[in-house]
């Protein structure tokens, strides 16, 4: 590909996966909202722009083939604080890839989009959205949106719902944990799969506890090699009963 944009360059995944990215397309265009990033490679540029600001983001997407969009508040928060980056930043990138003719939007969704469903039960990629917070209601509205960007304009997406792509710290994380190296996977196939229409695909490694079932995505490719099991000693003795 030509060039590739991705927003929240400047968090901890979007960091992880600058290197990878670069690897994929001829210009990575790295956006924030932060003054600058350090160590750009040499076919990275960075550019500031606001989520929330529709002309700059009309402007960052312009001549990209796609855009990975990791940019948000990424916890819960107020909505009057999520509003303008997590939904109105949805729309404008969504709006933006649609204007400027991009192939597909490749998104950072959350399990939070169904956070309320028992912890106990398995759930699919059919699962009705149940949000838990104002920041899963803002996932819900960005996979509805690019759900009929599909259908309506034909702009393809892969919704990633990311359980926990963190360091195994608690008895949850065993069933929830995406590994970085599963998370590089994950994005990789989300772009070089060749049709994807709109997708939904759960981000979590191969975990033994794993609650969620992406039987429905296996065409995207995606295989995680990475099991938390390797930690549930250790985590359990913490834990305690």
């Amino acid at each position: 590909m030509k060039k590739i944009v991705l927003t929240g360059a400047a968090g901890r995944l979007g960091t992880i996966l600058r290197g990878p990215l670069s690897q994929l397309c001829d210009t990575l265009v790295s956006s924030d909202i932060v003054e600058s990033l350090k160590d750009l490679r040499p076919n990275e540029t960075y550019i500031r722009a606001d989520l929330a600001d529709k002309a700059a983001i009309m402007a960052l997407l312009e001549g990209a083939d796609m855009v990975v969009h990791f940019g948000s508040i990424v916890d819960e928060a107020p909505f009057e604080e999520l509003l303008g980056p997590n939904f109105i930043g949805a729309y404008n990138i969504w709006e933006a890839a649609h204007q400027n003719g991009l192939k597909r939007v490749v998104y950072a969704s959350s399990i939070h989009a169904v956070g309320m469903y028992p912890k106990n039960e398995c759930i699919g990629l059919d699962a009705p959205h149940r949000p838990d917070t104002f920041y899963g209601l803002a996932k819900c509205f960005a996979e509805d949106l690019g759900r009929m960007y599909w259908e309506k304009r034909g702009l393809e997406a892969v919704c990633m719902r990311i359980l926990s792509c963190a360091p195994v710290g608690n008895a949850r994380a065993l069933g929830s944990w995406l590994s970085d190296g599963d998370l590089v996977h994950l994005v990789e196939r989300a772009i070089d799969t060749p049709v994807t229409g709109f997708s939904i695909i759960y981000g979590v490694s191969a975990n033994d506890r794993c609650p969620v079932d992406n039987s429905k995505a296996s065409f995207l490719g995606y295989r995680p090699k990475d099991n938390a099991e390797q930690f549930a000693d250790r985590i359990l003795a913490e834990a305690g009963p």
